[in-house]
């Protein structure tokens, strides 16, 4: 989402430079291929239905949850880093969801937030609660969905309440909320108070903030 601007010198061409080298140009490989072999691509065409939104939809969900799932991955690396470094906590684990084409979950302490493609076109972000076995406690799930939306051109994007998002915005809010739903709950030991203190104030400090 951030952006970073160079020297005013480089300014002007920066931003159409940075978006030609992030641009996806895989369909111009695919289209010359074509060109060179028009038989083969028109027996390819004619198989997969030409420009078929359902297949793009379907396409888009794996891309969709394989970039999701990247994220997640990078930001768990990251976060338990922190756990070996000397404060230990419970790290977060990432798995894959059998039987599926890019479904997965994360867990920690006993609950688990799962992306999967719940239906056509539908990517949910479901929390749940493990329950252990023999209990009578139902398990909790709550869970959100976004929607996927094909545009004038077959350009298949994602949604929330209407809202066009990104895997990236996506998983820094879940990653998020998921921290702190399964933050372990420390029980409160003498110069604790102090003790938490002093770590709001290196927090404040690390943002420029003093108290």
């Amino acid at each position: 989402m951030s952006s970073s601007l160079g020297s005013s010198s480089s300014f002007a061409a920066g931003p159409t430079v940075s978006a030609a080298l992030n641009a996806d140009f895989s369909w111009i490989h695919l289209l010359a291929k074509g060109e060179q072999n028009p038989e083969a691509d028109r027996l390819l065409q004619a198989a997969s239905g030409g420009l078929d939104p359902q297949q793009r939809i379907e396409e888009a969900t794996v891309d969709f949850l394989t970039r999701l799932r990247e994220q997640f991955t990078e930001y768990c690396r990251i976060f338990n880093g922190y756990s070996e470094a000397g404060s230990r906590f419970q790290e977060i684990k990432v798995y894959s969801v059998a039987q599926t084409a890019a479904d997965f979950m994360i867990y920690r302490n006993q609950i688990k937030l799962v992306a999967s493609n719940a239906a056509h076109g539908v990517i949910q972000i479901s929390f749940s609660q493990h329950q252990p076995a023999g209990t009578n406690v139902s398990s909790s799930t709550s869970a959100q969905e976004l929607l996927a939306q094909v545009g004038p051109f077959g350009d298949v994007t994602w949604t929330y309440q209407g809202e066009k998002v990104q895997p990236s915005q996506v998983a820094r809010f879940y990653f998020t909320e998921f921290v702190r739903a399964t933050r372990d709950q420390r029980k409160s030991r003498p110069g604790s108070q102090q003790l938490l203190l002093e770590q709001i104030k290196a927090l404040l400090q690390e943002q420029g903030l003093h108290l």
